[in-house]
């Protein structure tokens, strides 16, 4: 034992002398940062993935750079220290017995000759706190991480992944596409996934939720049947392009299994010959366009609401909104493939997706003929989503983009068009998704008074810090982060910040994808560094959001309070406390 204890001992001077050597060295933040594992997002950074197009480029002061470079030095120097006293002790173990070996796949894609224990994702799934030990999956191989923890250079963040996959937070995190972070991982395998888990699917037949599609363990559920969830706030801000995995999931019946090669659209309406198009005829018989937009939930930030008076629907906070590349085809191409007269006097274009419910009833909604055919409408039929097909919960195979309009509309798992004088007599189109004033209650509502919702107003939140944060009153900056969107194609132009209660205000700086005129599809996302005010215990930090055409965020939660908690914009509020720290 204490033989061991003096080979961890010989690693740690190892590399605090390699640390000693790297820190006489001037050191470019943006030079290293690509090299180590660092999840920390008040940093110098820039998103080498989806982001790299885009020019989306996070700048903090250099105070806070230079101490996070010390920080990520010395856990990168911890890490090694751990790398090779683990490496020792393996060159100091016996080898296996090679007859009981079988290829499996590592996490650095090749074949490595060992044999490893078969775990299910439900065995993953009971290890997500220090006491039970924290397991991660990243592709077949399954991964104890316990005693990683400590030494991640990116913090606490790790433990997002506790008991689920690391690819979503990978794909958020570009820096770990190296190969030495694959190696390190290695160290850690315990097992391999089991082959039927792999499959992202549990079957229970007795039940209609039984065959919906597993989901990431990170995701705050807000209700299992049908499944809606949203991911944590302080990480919704960190990418541009949200992740497909933890994009948030909306769903109002169980989620339909399509089998692609059997799927088929059906477009009919008023004056047209009913056609049917396959997969493969919506892929190659129409021209592949992509669009950047945001999508978000009708009832997002529903929960502010409820803090004034409850309200009926699912408690989301500020995280059911995402955004990403969609692509597909125009949906005015298929229409004028299918006949639609140029001179038509339809008003609507209804869709119905594959979900169901027991009585056999789909989810349905409609737009106006105008924005279906318009040609800077840009509405999709789409297939892939972020570069890669659909998955189920986000409509496999084909769903309906709507850009600038209200989540409810953008119908998944779409089967048939309907062209029509009338909108679409679904239950979410014409009894749900309305706003009301705040004097309708349940026994005075009328829906049918109220327009269905389509184009969403100005909106932004802080993601973060988070509400009841605490910061240091040594920092000597405080950073603000969150996003901000306009529905209408109407672009963001400016984000306000206060950071006393709005007395005072300050201009966050943007960053986003430029578009067009009337077709700003897509959120930016908004920081502000400053720094921390003295003598202060308490913070109460607010956001507000101006569109190009001057549309504001209401200050209130209590005037455009309604029954049902929907579009809500009102000023972001957050509170946080600034502690003295402990000193012995």
């Amino acid at each position: 034992m204490l033989g061991t204890v003096m080979s961890f001992l010989r690693c740690i001077r190892a590399a605090l002398g390699i640390w000693q050597i790297q820190s006489r060295v001037r050191i470019e933040t943006s030079v290293v940062l690509p090299q180590v594992c660092s999840a920390c997002g008040f940093v110098r950074w820039k998103n080498t993935a989806a982001n790299c197009t885009r020019g989306v480029d996070y700048q903090s002061p250099n105070t806070r750079s230079r101490h996070m470079t010390v920080g990520v030095l010395a856990g990168t120097g911890a890490v090694l220290a751990y790398g090779l006293y683990r490496q020792q002790v393996q060159q100091a173990e016996p080898e296996g017995n090679a007859e009981s070996a079988r290829l499996t796949p590592s996490a650095l894609g090749n074949e490595v000759q060992t044999s490893y224990p078969i775990y299910t994702r439900q065995d993953v799934t009971k290890h997500k706190t220090m006491a039970d030990g924290i397991w991660v999956t990243y592709k077949s191989g399954v991964y104890d991480i316990t005693n990683f923890v400590d030494l991640h250079p990116g913090g606490k963040k790790i433990m997002l992944a506790a008991g689920g996959a690391v690819e979503p937070f990978w794909a958020m995190y570009a820096i770990h596409n190296e190969e030495h972070v694959y190696q390190l991982l290695e160290e850690y395998k315990i097992g391999e996934l089991n082959p039927e888990d792999q499959k992202q699917a549990i079957l229970d037949v007795t039940d209609p939720y039984g065959n919906d599609p597993l989901r990431h363990p990170v995701l705050k559920v807000n209700s299992f049947k049908p499944f809606n969830a949203e991911p944590p706030l302080e990480i919704l801000s960190e990418n541009y392009l949200t992740p497909n995995e933890i994009f948030f999931k909306r769903n109002h019946l169980p989620v339909p299994e399509v089998d692609p090669r059997k799927f088929s659209l059906e477009i009919v309406g008023e004056g047209m010959k009913s056609i049917q198009l396959t997969l493969q005829d919506i892929k190659t018989k129409f021209p592949k366009h992509t669009v950047t937009a945001t999508l978000q939930c009708a009832g997002n930030r529903r929960s502010e609401m409820n803090a004034v008076r409850q309200v009926k629907g699912l408690n989301w906070g500020m995280a059911a909104i995402g955004n990403a590349t969609w692509s597909g085809v125009k949906l005015s191409d298929v229409l004028k493939y299918a006949g639609l007269p140029e001179d038509t006097d339809v008003k609507h274009v209804q869709f119905e997706g594959l979900d169901k419910d027991l009585s056999g009833s789909h989810y349905g909604a409609s737009i106006s003929i105008r924005k279906a055919l318009a040609k800077d409408g840009d509405v999709l039929l789409a297939y892939e989503m972020n570069g890669e097909d659909l998955s189920r919960d986000h409509g496999f195979p084909l769903r309906v983009i709507v850009p600038g309009v209200v989540g409810a509309r953008n119908v998944k798992w779409l089967s048939k068009i309907i062209i029509s004088k009338e909108e679409s007599k679904s239950h979410w189109q014409v009894n749900d998704y309305k706003g009301f004033s705040p004097s309708v209650d349940w026994d005075t509502v009328d829906f049918s008074t109220a327009p269905a919702i389509q184009e969403l107003p100005i909106q932004s939140a802080i993601t973060t810090p988070c509400n009841g944060d605490s910061l240091s009153s040594d920092d000597d900056e405080v950073t603000v982060k969150g996003y901000a969107w306009s529905g209408g194609g109407r672009e963001v132009i400016r984000v306000d910040v206060s950071l006393d209660g709005g007395e005072t205000w300050q201009v966050a700086k943007l960053t986003g994808e430029k578009q067009d005129e009337g077709r700003a599809w897509a959120w930016k996302l908004w920081e502000l560094t400053v720094p921390l005010p003295k003598g202060q215990k308490n913070l109460e930090i607010i956001c507000k959001a101006v569109d190009n055409n001057y549309n504001v965020q209401p200050d209130t939660v209590a005037p455009i309070w309604n029954l049902r908690g929907v579009l809500n914009n009102s000023w972001s509020r957050v509170k946080v406390t600034i502690k003295s720290p402990n000193r012995d």
